[in-house]
């Protein structure tokens, strides 16, 4: 599945998994990454089946072309192949007791939540008992990278089951990799947010400071992401903070906490000396204190602000930007 000699070589067994692909993908959780997903599966031809508890969600889903259903249940009965994106270990929990009573045995459910290994792990043992295959595949990329299917796959659990649901995951993402054993994606998804948790912060230090001495945050992104100083978070949130548009979430803050906590009991656990991580950690409950919970987590650049004591203006006018290219 990654892009290795390992992942492209064509065998005999991934061409019949190929020619034995599902077209129904049942979907729990229609959130910002969930209904992302599904409209991505939709165009890929794929016949979806959803379900989530907010009313506008399941419209959503039915606009993009895909069917929605009124429980959890009727989801485990549509299709043989699940994918999970749930904000919760309770709402989890819950997933898995409806599909444990409702879904076929062989089913394969592909968890993609971010949430305390022990969680999965539970639910993963409890499925098992009713002969379906949980794995444990996260994602790398937020919800505007999941519009465009600029997803990474951490997959993890059974070999056969990742194989027999590749199609699907290509279906809305770009890359998919096999970690081996179930619990490895979580473990990498934690490596990927530390750093996403110190680049955001990163990359809003930097753009203030040049908005501070003139530079127009959003040439500053233009100028910056391609050279030594560049990070995906600069490429991708760097325009949201030009903008100061993280009223439109794509990580809504008050999740971001959830995965924060995430990562600080692992290096707990491990005994991880990690003080870059930790010197975020006061940005991102400042930004919750001051109101930014359900925005964007690139809201950082107007905590960084006060904390510096400026306040910001409108986004910079096009009149203010320097010339890239001139000296």
């Amino acid at each position: 599945m990654p892009k290795t000699k390992a992942a492209t070589t064509q065998t005999g067994a991934a061409a019949r998994a190929r020619h034995r692909a599902p077209t129904r993908v049942g979907m729990l959780g229609l959130g910002i990454m969930g209904s992302a997903m599904g409209a991505n599966l939709i165009q890929a031809g794929f016949a979806v089946v959803g379900f989530d508890p907010r009313p506008g969600a399941r419209r959503q889903l039915e606009r993009a072309g895909g069917q929605a259903v009124s429980s959890m249940a009727e989801v485990a009965r549509s299709a043989s192949v699940l994918l999970v994106s749930l904000p919760s270990a309770q709402a989890l929990d819950e997933a898995t007791h409806a599909l444990q009573q409702h879904a076929r045995r062989g089913t394969v459910v592909i968890e993609t939540s971010t949430l305390a290994l022990p969680d999965k792990q539970r639910a993963h043992d409890t499925l098992a008992q009713a002969g379906v295959v949980l794995l444990d595949c996260p994602l790398s990329g937020t919800g505007a990278q999941a519009v465009n299917k600029d997803l990474t796959v951490y997959g993890s659990g059974d070999t056969r089951a990742l194989r027999r649901v590749r199609p699907v995951l290509q279906g809305f993402s770009h890359t998919q990799f096999d970690l081996g054993a179930f619990g490895n994606g979580m473990r990498m998804k934690l490596m990927a947010n530390l750093l996403v948790a110190v680049h955001n912060v990163a990359a809003a230090e930097a753009l203030l400071m040049g908005e501070a001495m003139g530079i127009d945050p959003a040439l500053a992104v233009q100028v910056l992401q391609g050279g030594a100083g560049g990070s995906r978070m600069l490429q991708v949130r760097g325009p949201m903070m030009a903008k100061r548009g993280w009223r439109q979430a794509t990580m809504k803050l008050d999740v971001w906490h959830k995965d924060m906590t995430l990562i600080a009991q692992a290096l707990a656990q491990t005994h991880v000396a990690a003080p870059t991580f930790a010197a975020t950690q006061p940005v991102y409950h400042a930004a919750i204190g001051l109101g930014h919970a359900k925005h964007d987590t690139g809201a950082v650049y107007n905590v960084l602000a006060a904390m510096s004591g400026q306040a910001l203006a409108a986004a910079p006018r096009s009149g203010r930007r320097q010339r890239a290219g001139s000296k």
